[in-house]
């Protein structure tokens, strides 16, 4: 070993030693810090225990030995007092009051333990119940769960105590203001924290006949003098939740559109948990301008117009035998310095209806976009919902009652838009059809796989002197598309169609039942839907004539018959015996509305005079130049065939195995 080496090895030793040292230093004092960290936290709990041990000893009749009831309770209070200030004694120990204060759209009940609301209720809505029973009120939380907190530290003396505004009994002063010819009412909740320095909560209920506007509850937070109270911290937890109700007809399908939902600043599109029948949470580190606490057609809202800092959000599913059907939790944080007044919050307590959430905004007129909370669709979907949709069906709603002619209008509208389109499909066909013949005879002028490609220039080459777009079939299908998926998207979104009955359906929204079973079908269900079954039976209908329309021409169909015909409207009986009654009937007129234009329309077409301008377009065709593009196809096709025809000649194959096997002999 050379003298380099040597030296090297030193190096490396003495690194890794040194290392090793500073290491094992760094774990001491981190371990040290962790110890006094976990003491003081220790301390702190015991500090603002809400009882301590003689306290509870004169609750249970236990006194300890030459110490009466009044001196234990006094020796309690006076340790509280010490911890945490005559201020914040008096409010944990006060009793609290309930009230509520409501407009024409609402009604907010409030709790001064804790300064919160405790319950919201929806005046112009009721919950599911049989035709001519449905009187109960829509309400957004569950009073026994419903909490919304804040959690900071405050100063006292060298220690910081913990304080959680659910802990303590804020006093409550509802005042009456009118401004600008809108009244509204102002509840100030104050919670005294020290001599002259409060926190205060201002909730401001408008009554502007609004919708827009009276849904929405201001909420104001203001620190007064609270700068020299509060302890060195960089946030304040916001602990927000509350369990929703079940509200729809089915258990199953309102779960599914029932999510805990977010939005980052600067977004126009929202992020969601997704659906899940059990619990899903998500941890989210960035900033969050609104999170809601969604259902199928009602939404809570926390609105923090200057972004809340962090957000960690959860749900649980609640059992589908109990009336309830979520519950939500949100921990929040908004960024504090010495110098923060207050925040300037707001709550949304409304339906889920696109034309009043697309008007709400923030205090500063910015759009915070709630109405993405109508799960409308994406992309193409989506446009097609709101800018085409939504305005017709809002359009329709100013002049007819009743929203089973108004779907019934719908379905016509959209089938005379595409209905030109239609016209041409089956023109398509028709050609195909009475070309058929010819393309039979090509098929037996080549009928070997090694001549496919001579079939399908000769095909092509028929297809195009005659005039036929062998796509021509399919386009009405891919327009026809985006229109139904987002049918699929708007009608179980549409909170229009709640509450509303058509002939034997009680709600649009909902699926209707006719007849329910003693058992349940797996993925079927335990009742009948008569809209699910005949849309299926509508499609079986119409599957079998656009069969006999296409197999006659398309050989390649007859594969596709079971599937057609059978699979297909047995699958969408199953999958919407469950859904919106008002999206099967719009399938059902769909389907029927389709059948009948395929009739007429074949009562206007003559197969002669469509056989007569097929034949001039081929004369006219067959006299004319090629194209360049044409002629370079034809070239690469003619390659092609002389390639594969190198390839299956018996002599080459035999070149091709000498000149394998040479190149390995060599090498060997």
């Amino acid at each position: 070993m050379d003298k380099k080496s040597i030296i090297g090895i030193a190096v490396v030793a003495v690194l890794f030693l040194g290392f090793a040292y500073i290491n094992s230093k760094q774990q001491k004092e981190y371990l040290e810090k962790k110890e006094a960290y976990d003491a003081y936290m220790d301390s702190v709990a015991r500090a603002t225990r809400p009882a301590v041990p003689a306290a509870d000893s004169t609750a249970t009749g236990e006194v300890q030995p030459g110490v009466t009831a009044e001196e234990a309770a006094a020796a309690a209070r006076e340790r509280q007092v010490e911890t945490l200030g005559e201020s914040l004694a008096n409010a944990r120990e006060a009793e609290p009051e309930e009230f509520t204060v409501e407009n024409d759209v609402i009604a907010v009940r409030f709790s001064t333990r804790g300064g919160q609301i405790t319950g919201v209720t929806l005046k112009d809505y009721t919950k599911y119940a049989p035709r001519g029973e449905r009187n109960q009120q829509i309400e957004l939380m569950d009073p026994a769960t419903a909490r919304f907190g804040l959690s900071f530290y405050v100063k006292n003396g060298l220690r910081n105590i913990p304080v959680n505004t659910l802990d303590y009994v804020f006093t409550a002063e509802p005042e009456t203001t009118a401004a600008d010819g809108a009244e509204s009412v102002v509840v100030a909740m104050r919670l005294p924290v020290a001599e002259g320095s409060y926190l205060e909560y201002r909730y401001t209920i408008y009554d502007t006949k609004s919708p827009e506007r009276d849904y929405l509850v201001d909420f104001d937070v203001r620190l007064v003098n609270m700068a020299r109270e509060m302890a060195n911290q960089t946030q304040i937890q916001i602990d927000w939740a509350n369990t929703t109700y079940q509200n729809e007809k089915g258990f199953q399908n309102e779960n599914m559109y029932t999510t805990l939902a977010y939005r980052f600043p600067g977004e126009s599109s929202i992020e969601e948990l997704g659906m899940s029948d059990g619990a899903k949470s998500k941890n989210i580190s960035t900033q969050v301008s609104w999170v809601a606490f969604k259902q199928q057609f009602f939404s809570s809202v926390f609105i923090a117009p200057e972004n809340v800092s962090y957000a960690n959000l959860a749900f649980d599913t609640a059992a589908p035998e109990s009336s309830l059907l979520k519950t939500f939790t949100a921990q929040m944080g908004v960024p504090y310095t010495p110098q923060t007044e207050g925040y300037d919050f707001a709550f949304y307590f409304g339906p889920n209806k696109y034309s009043i959430l697309k008007k709400v905004d923030d205090s500063k007129g910015a759009e915070i976009h709630l109405e993405r909370l109508v799960p409308l669709g994406w992309g193409i979907f989506g446009w097609v919902n709101r800018w085409c949709v939504i305005p017709v069906f809002d359009f329709l709603r100013n002049y007819i009652g009743s929203f089973g002619i108004i779907i019934l209008i719908l379905v016509v509208l959209v089938k005379l838009v595409i209905s030109p389109l239609t016209y041409k499909s089956y023109v398509s066909m028709a050609k195909m059809r009475l070309i058929k013949p010819q393309v039979d005879e090509l098929n037996k002028k080549y009928p070997k796989q090694e001549d496919a490609m001579k079939r399908q220039q000769a095909t092509m080459e028929l297809y195009k002197k005659a005039g036929i777009n062998p796509m021509g079939g399919c386009i009405p299908m891919l327009i026809q598309m985006p229109i139904l998926i987002a049918m699929f998207r708007f009608f179980p979104a549409s909170i229009e169609l709640r509450e509303q009955p058509f002939l034997w359906a009680d709600d649009l929204s909902s699926y209707d039942s006719v007849l329910n079973l003693p058992f349940s079908i797996p993925f079927y269900g335990d009742h009948v839907s008569l809209f699910a079954l005949l849309m299926a039976l509508s499609l079986f209908g119409y599957s079998y004539f656009s069969y006999q329309q296409t197999a006659s021409s398309q050989p390649q169909m007859a594969g596709m018959k079971f599937m057609m015909l059978y699979l297909m409207p047995i699958m969408m009986l199953l999958w919407f015996n469950s859904y919106s009654s008002g999206l099967c009937y719009y399938y059902l007129l769909s389907n029927l509305i389709t059948i009948g234009q395929t009739l007429v329309i074949r009562r206007m077409v003559d197969d002669e005079k469509i056989h007569a301008i097929m034949e001039a377009n081929a004369a006219r065709k067959s006299k004319g130049k090629k194209s360049k593009f044409q002629q370079r196809y034809e070239e690469l096709l003619r390659q092609q065939e002389e390639q594969q025809r190198a390839r299956r000649s018996p002599r080459n194959n035999s070149d091709c195995r000498k000149k394998s096997v040479f190149p390995i002999n060599a090498a060997v």
